[in-house]
């Protein structure tokens, strides 16, 4: 029997053979659909592209798209990559045409990964959001550099909401009285919740880990005392990102779907 193909099979290549932009694009496409199964607009959503399985020239592709967001795990990377993009930033004004399309003048690095203590100095200096509070210490510390500088540091508590004692993170109950304490520090300014689900196949689970941190987010944000700058809550990453936002997620990490690093060891992305 001969079948007739699937055209809209054959007009689109697989993801694999996209590229770079076109990896970028099709990503963008499935967080507009999750974004309208939830009621909202993509452009709700924060899209942080986990680049430490990227190259430099990948990146500067996808800023050159106006991609604005990246994250890194590693502190000394952060450092690294955040220098080296803000440098050619710099040379690509310098050099551009009058009518040549801008670069954004401004890109935003996540610390996305474990932060310790001996790191907190370099990644403050790097990091627009440090993704990953899981300790009353590690606030404190960072407090005591901040205070140095000039402005505050913006971070997200990290939840460990799948129970999981290899992952980091701040047991759900105890939330609300951290972030009380993490307030009382004037260089410190809490932006909202981050959490990882369970590494599982069974769905169920990770959209409950993901129910669980979406209700607490809810539940700190009616307290009211924080204002309107806690508004983030960072779930989902390259294999679950979807269910994330269809949870609540309005900020996701997204490595491998972009920059191809399947059979690597991966953390927050």
């Amino acid at each position: 029997m001969v079948t007739t193909p699937n055209p809209s099979s054959e007009s689109k290549p697989p993801v694999d053979d996209l590229g770079i932009i076109g990896r970028y694009n099709a990503l963008l496409e499935r967080v507009e659909a999750a974004a309208k199964r939830s009621g909202r607009s993509a452009k709700d959503i924060i899209v942080v592209l986990v680049s430490k399985y990227g190259t430099l020239e990948q990146i500067r592709e996808l800023i050159s798209a106006g991609h604005v967001h990246f994250g890194e795990s590693r502190a000394q990377q952060l450092e690294q990559r955040s220098a080296q993009i803000s440098d050619w930033i710099e040379r690509m004004a310098e050099i551009s045409s009058p009518g040549s399309q801008a670069l954004p003048e401004v890109v935003n690095w996540h610390m996305i990964g474990h932060l310790q203590r001996n790191k907190a100095r370099k990644t403050i200096k790097s990091a627009r959001l440090i993704q990953t509070v899981d300790s009353l210490r590690l606030a404190e510390e960072i407090q005591a550099i901040a205070s140095k500088g000039d402005e505050p540091v913006e971070v997200l508590v990290q939840v460990n909401v799948s129970g999981e004692p290899k992952k980091t993170g701040i047991t759900p109950p105890a939330v609300p009285h951290i972030i009380d304490q993490i307030e009382t520090m004037i260089n410190v300014h809490v932006r909202g919740l981050m959490c990882m689900a369970e590494n599982t196949e069974d769905q169920t689970v990770v959209r409950q880990n993901f129910q669980q941190c979406s209700e607490l987010f809810d539940e700190i944000r009616r307290r009211g005392n924080l204002g309107g700058r806690f508004n983030i809550l960072s779930m989902g990453m390259s294999n679950d990102f979807e269910a994330a936002i269809e949870c609540g997620a309005n900020c996701i990490r997204v490595g491998s779907a972009i920059f191809q690093d399947e059979g690597r060891p991966k953390a927050s992305e």
